[in-house]
């Protein structure tokens, strides 16, 4: 991602702001109208998919109201929901779209229902990391072939979340064969249910403060959510064993701020590019906090029970066999589907070839001396 410098306690000055946007870090360089157009007040409300325990992943949101307040002199004023203060954790796009709020903090897996294209702004299996992401978004043709998507749902989406790479899951019971998937009922989101019920999965959606009564009740008997950081506060540890490693079913997950298209419109300039520079900061943010939170939390979990477990190679190759073919069908049933796709795979193979090359082998050599 765009490198932003750290928040800590620090407040942004406008005229840092000038500096930054000068530098490209963020799409619109307005700094000469932000010094014109501050005498505006403008209030939003943001709906969040995410409860408030979450501190990473609503902290995102609470970055993205402080740092706009602060490029504003506090004129633009974005007042923070959580999960079901407003409406549900999973009907944040339709609150946006029909108006019910001005923007809504969420992440695209929820929604493929409405629009399976979607899930390229948010994480697919075996897909692209979060670096690999923003180049596809900044200088291939994901912004423009995800903004078509979006503009069908009368919405803007900013990047404005990343989480990194995550882990496989959670489950109650060991996984040996495929056979293990048989019946499974397992609450994963996006696009990753769909692979996984090829292999016999029953899969759930379920917002994240939903899962652990699920899991502890026996109504779902696997989950995934994120990583080690968040899956220790929703305790998943202590009703499941046994942590699966390597989480290739979502090698990031992006976090969108969808905004209204009326409400954006009606922003003036330098707001605009205010909260456009909020989501990309508050994006770099989010994934350096898991970066450093997960590093300790894994060993935490190990130490409260979890049992950290490996894929076996027969279950990895058949996820990515039933992953190509999920694409092919969604492919074959939407021409607006296979655009994204066709674009997506090749920039998905030219990127993995370089990066097998460059960080994964030097990754590997490191942690290995």
């Amino acid at each position: 991602m765009n490198s932003v410098p750290s928040s800590g306690s620090q407040s942004i000055s406008r005229r840092h702001f000038a500096r930054v946007a000068a530098a490209g870090l963020t799409a619109a360089a307005a700094a000469p109208a932000m010094a014109q157009q501050t005498s505006e007040t403008v209030r939003w409300r943001l709906t969040s998919s995410f409860p408030k325990n979450l501190d990473t992943l609503f902290g995102a949101a609470q970055t993205i109201a402080r740092v706009t307040g602060e490029l504003t002199d506090g004129k633009f004023v974005i007042q923070l929901f959580a999960a079901g203060e407003i409406v549900p954790g999973l009907q944040v796009l339709d609150a946006v779209s029909n108006a019910t709020v001005e923007c809504g903090q969420t992440y695209t897996g929820y929604y493929i229902g409405k629009e399976p294209a979607m899930i390229f702004d948010g994480s697919l299996p075996f897909g692209l990391t979060p670096r690999q992401h923003n180049a596809w978004l900044l200088f291939g043709d994901g912004r423009k072939l995800m903004d078509e998507v979006y503009d069908s749902f009368g919405v803007v989406g900013l990047p404005c979340g990343q989480t990194g790479g995550q882990m496989f899951g959670w489950f109650r019971k060991e996984l040996k064969t495929t056979a293990d998937f048989q019946g499974l009922k397992m609450r994963t989101a996006g696009f990753g249910g769909r692979v996984m019920a090829k292999l016999g999965v029953v899969p759930q959606q379920i917002a994240g403060g939903d899962i652990y009564p699920a899991l502890e009740k026996g109504t779902i008997d696997a989950c995934e959510w994120v990583g080690p950081y968040d899956d220790e506060k929703l305790g998943f540890h202590k009703v499941a064993k046994y942590y699966y490693t390597p989480g290739v079913m979502e090698l990031e997950a992006v976090n969108q701020l969808f905004i209204h298209k009326a409400a954006w419109a009606a922003l003036p300039p330098a707001y605009q590019a205010a909260l456009r520079y909020a989501c990309w900061y508050a994006a770099t943010e989010m994934v350096a906090s898991y970066d450093a939170k997960n590093a300790l939390a894994i060993n935490r979990v190990i130490a409260g029970g979890a049992q950290l477990s490996v894929l076996p190679p027969e279950i990895i190759k058949a996820l990515r066999t039933a992953l190509e073919t999920v694409l092919d069908e969604e492919g074959a049933k939407s021409s607006r589907f296979k655009k994204i796709l066709d674009n997506w795979r090749q920039f998905r193979a030219e990127q993995h070839r370089w990066f097998a090359l460059a960080d994964t082998r030097a990754e590997v050599a490191v942690y290995s001396t």
